[in-house]
């Protein structure tokens, strides 16, 4: 399926609900029919965002792809991951654990996340995150290099 039509299936048959005007009872909704859709560049421009954030990177650092998997949107993230650097975890040896652990684990966690945020800021519904982590901007006293 191409980026257009897996988008196209992610969030379709919303209806809005609205209190109508001059109704005699307090409470009572207006039912619009209608279709919204989300475009294959907004979904992935919210991906991307997302996972720059969970990754610690700059979001021209993240690549995204989507794909149909049996009519669901799967997402497959290509990226580099902050990370301290060598000094730095010599200096404090506790910082990998507490940054989330190894690059692995810290991969492994972010496809929770990213689904989570995705999911909650477009209302699709994935089937799965897949992370690739591509290489390590790696950050001193908190800032990327």
């Amino acid at each position: 399926m191409s980026q257009a039509s897996a988008s196209e299936s992610a969030v379709h048959g919303s209806t809005l609900h609205k209190p109508a005007s001059g109704s005699a009872q307090p409470g009572t909704t207006r039912v619009f029919a209608g279709h919204n859709r989300i475009s294959a560049q907004a979904l992935t421009s919210v991906a991307k965002v997302a996972a720059a954030e969970v990754l610690l990177v700059p979001p021209a650092q993240v690549r995204v792809r989507w794909s149909d998997e049996a009519g669901a949107l799967a997402l497959a993230v290509s990226s580099a991951m902050g990370a301290p650097s060598v000094t730095e975890v010599r200096r404090h040896p506790g910082i990998v654990e507490q940054g989330g652990g190894s690059v692995l684990a810290r991969a492994t966690a972010a496809k929770a996340r990213i689904l989570a945020q995705v999911e909650e800021l477009t209302g699709s519904q994935l089937s799965r995150v897949d992370v690739r982590i591509s290489g390590l901007l790696v950050r001193e006293g908190g800032r990327v290099l």
